[in-house]
């Protein structure tokens, strides 16, 4: 009996891990995306103040309570699907209030598991109503079954960027990723790019960005830095206006020459490699206010 009940644990744990890997696929590159538009057609001009935000809003799970499990901590889900819904709105309205004229949103669950199905997108749609908006899938995983307690389950998730302006194309870049079994907790890590007109036949070129954060490696960050750089770098050369935004799971307030030991999403962001043509705004405070900032992402 003990034989007959190992044997089927066997080949059931057999075949979910041939069912990870068969269902693994990589979303193409250069993958156009889809424009929805909601807002009235207005102009991008020179010599005028604009604000763009950027926000990780967790697949609306991380109320103060809350730690991931992939972090040391214990919680893969959101604690209830009204929870999330809560915070996805609070979110939503807490940005609102800066009144942007650019947002881009990570984590942003379309139909997932650790989110109760909620789409995410459509709750933050409502709040952006006056907006046009390009949505990018960054996370799309078969069933995983881990934790063993609560598993994280199947994932669709991506990054929704919104503007106040008109975006006439936009365009899904696929970011050199792990090969090795970790690829499958970390998949399918992009950026957008959306192209807003400005005046004088220039453009405002937006990168919408989130980064590898677990079993990735210096391969792995050096490739998509590298790729990032490049793509920004030939926009600046074309005379266009370049902003790139998101989570780039490098720490961005740490000394690049720190050689500590650091988790995997809190290296150095390797500010000396990047071209000329950029900066950080960051580093663009007076002193005071950058001291003032809190460690982020």
């Amino acid at each position: 009996i003990v034989g007959i009940i190992l044997g089927i644990i066997i080949l059931a744990l057999i075949g979910y891990i041939i069912y990870l890997f068969a269902s693994y696929h990589r979303i193409e590159d250069n993958l156009p995306l889809e424009v929805e538009s909601h807002a009235a057609d207005a102009e991008l001009t020179t010599e005028k103040e604009y604000s763009a935000l950027t926000y990780n809003i967790g697949f609306g799970a991380y109320t103060p309570d809350f730690s991931f499990f992939m972090d040391g901590g214990k919680n893969s889900r959101c604690f209830s699907k009204q929870s999330g819904i809560d915070a996805i709105n609070g979110a939503a309205d807490y940005a609102m209030e800066e009144k942007p004229d650019f947002m881009i949103f990570q984590e942003v669950d379309r139909k997932s598991t650790r989110s109760y199905h909620v789409n995410q997108e459509n709750l933050i749609t409502e709040k952006f109503a006056n907006y046009y908006e390009d949505f990018a899938v960054n996370y799309d995983s078969a069933y995983l079954f881990y934790p063993f307690n609560e598993p994280i389950g199947k994932s669709y998730s991506g990054i929704a960027f919104y503007s106040k302006y008109l975006i006439t194309s936009a365009v899904r870049r696929s970011f050199p990723i792990s090969t090795s079994f970790s690829k499958i907790l970390d998949l399918d890590r992009c950026y957008s790019v959306s192209r807003i007109p400005a005046d004088g036949g220039k453009e405002l070129v937006v990168y919408s960005v989130h980064m590898s954060a677990y079993g990735n490696s210096d391969e792995i960050r050096e490739g998509q830095t590298s790729m990032l750089f490049n793509d920004m770098k030939e926009e600046r050369q074309k005379g266009n206006y370049v902003i790139c935004g998101g989570d780039f799971n490098h720490n961005l307030k740490l000394d690049e020459n720190d050689n500590a030991e650091h988790e995997g999403w809190a290296y150095p962001f390797p500010r000396s490699k990047m071209p000329k043509e950029l900066s950080f705004a960051m580093d663009q405070l007076s002193k005071d206010k950058y001291d003032s900032l809190a460690p982020s992402n």
